[in-house]
């Protein structure tokens, strides 16, 4: 029967139980679509991680419970903190991951990771009436960033006190909501991020959101370095640094479960 590794880690924290919990997966060759999706499916996380040794680095993929998606930020760092924690690369070593956003690397400073992930900028955007009544909030400002709306609104207790209406925005792109953070806070900006229409009612923490955010908040602030809060239940801190037409975001990540999984015959 085939033994298949498996790893739950928090990404973007360094407290168990907090920050995007990923699963993370080390079959010895490509498993098939299906039994992919079926492993995600079952671990019900936001995103379950597929990597695999590859001629040059790993080849990487992130499923949801129900699709596989483009680019996922959390996945990744917790894909590259098992390389390094199980001794399968030297910390010393940069991972490279061949993915479906093109080859994306990982590098460890301290307890840090820093990703190195291309950018999504944006355009001014009218929000769908659907999604503007489901979010039940005024915005100051809303544009388009490759697959989601960024939605700023005035303060950050908008944003941690909002309550969209799930079932409003099930069939519509991924949104991003946030602000900036209060006058003598840590944090440069906050946000939260919900993907129905992925299998996902609100992402705890974002990297795909923050390669938006990131281009948003320099042409706001004329500034490329931000520290930033994803306010979801859980939350999670991002270090976040931008660099032409890539996004450097940083973050830790903590092993929370080790287990195997036996997929049976599944190929």
């Amino acid at each position: 029967m085939r033994r298949i590794p498996f790893f739950q880690v928090d990404a973007f924290t360094d407290k168990p139980f907090k920050g995007n919990p990923a699963a993370i997966c080390l079959p010895d060759e490509e498993l098939s679509m299906e039994t992919m999706q079926a492993i995600a499916a079952e671990n019900n996380l936001a995103e379950t991680a597929f990597v695999v040794k590859a001629a040059e680095g790993f080849d990487l993929r992130w499923f949801t419970p129900t699709v596989e998606i483009d680019l996922c930020g959390h996945a990744t760092l917790a894909t590259a903190h098992i390389l390094w924690e199980e001794g399968i690369l030297d910390k010393s070593e940069i991972a490279s991951f061949n993915t479906r956003s093109g080859v994306l690397t990982a590098s460890l400073s301290g307890d840090w990771i820093e990703l190195n992930f291309p950018a999504s900028l944006n355009n001014p955007a009218i929000l769908p009436e659907e999604v503007s009544k489901a979010l039940q909030a005024e915005p100051v400002h809303v544009v388009f960033a490759r697959d989601r709306y960024i939605v700023e609104l005035e303060k950050a207790e908008d944003v941690v006190s909002l309550k969209p209406d799930f079932s409003g925005l099930r069939e519509h792109e991924i949104v991003i909501v946030t602000s900036p953070a209060d006058e003598g806070s840590p944090y440069d900006f906050i946000s939260r991020t919900f993907a129905p229409l992925h299998g996902i009612d609100e992402d705890p923490v974002t990297g795909s959101s923050h390669c938006a955010l990131v281009p948003y908040y320099a042409g706001k602030y004329g500034k490329n370095e931000f520290f930033a809060y994803q306010a979801s239940d859980r939350g999670g801190e991002l270090k976040l640094r931008y660099e032409g037409d890539r996004v450097l975001m940083s973050g830790q990540a903590i092993t929370v479960i080790t287990g195997t999984f036996f997929p049976g015959g599944a190929a």
